[in-house]
């Protein structure tokens, strides 16, 4: 139970996770901040997570609630897992230190509050995009760059998507 408790623990707050942030400041730790939906898990999700955890102390996990997920017109019937289930086996993952659901589109507001080291998103965008309305552009990427933290892209696993799984099963 103890260790079930841990990774119930990882699963917090947005206040919860500013005040994290703070004590990671405190210890020179470096934070790198990612977001998804992160529906139905595959080795792609996990490999990208690892790459990102790579670049700093602790990986900070935004997760699109179930009202954000739908406001992006993903798919019919999205997410397949509710936020809660998602966020249980985000945070289940060894290197990831903190999950934390947001409701809006977009992860700007969280990034504004826990000021990242490195903003990571995957290969499919552009972390020199400065126009917002690209699809390629990284929300907070701006705000991040201003303060003298780093944006980053990892490159995705050919052959896994939620999309195309979601398909294979169909």
């Amino acid at each position: 139970m103890e260790r079930f408790n841990h990774i119930l623990g990882k699963i917090i707050t947005q206040e919860q996770a500013k005040q994290k942030r703070s004590l990671y400041k405190l210890k020179n730790q470096k934070v790198v901040f990612t977001n998804g939906c992160f529906d139905l898990l595959h080795p792609g999700h996990i490999t990208y997570l690892a790459k990102a955890a790579s670049l700093g102390n602790k990986l900070i996990v935004g997760l699109n609630s179930d009202t954000s997920v739908r406001s992006l017109n993903k798919a019919a019937k999205r997410p397949i897992n509710s936020e809660d289930s998602r966020a249980l086996v985000l945070a289940a993952i060894g290197f990831v230190d903190l999950v934390v659901i947001f409701n809006e589109t977009t992860p700007e507001c969280l990034i504004k509050l826990l000021k990242p080291d490195f903003l990571v998103k995957g290969g499919d965008y552009d972390a020199n995009e400065m126009n917002p309305n690209s699809k390629s552009y990284i929300v907070g990427s701006d705000f991040v760059k201003s303060y003298g933290g780093a944006v980053q892209t990892i490159n995705l696993v050919d052959g896994f998507s939620t999309t195309a799984l979601i398909q294979k099963m169909q």
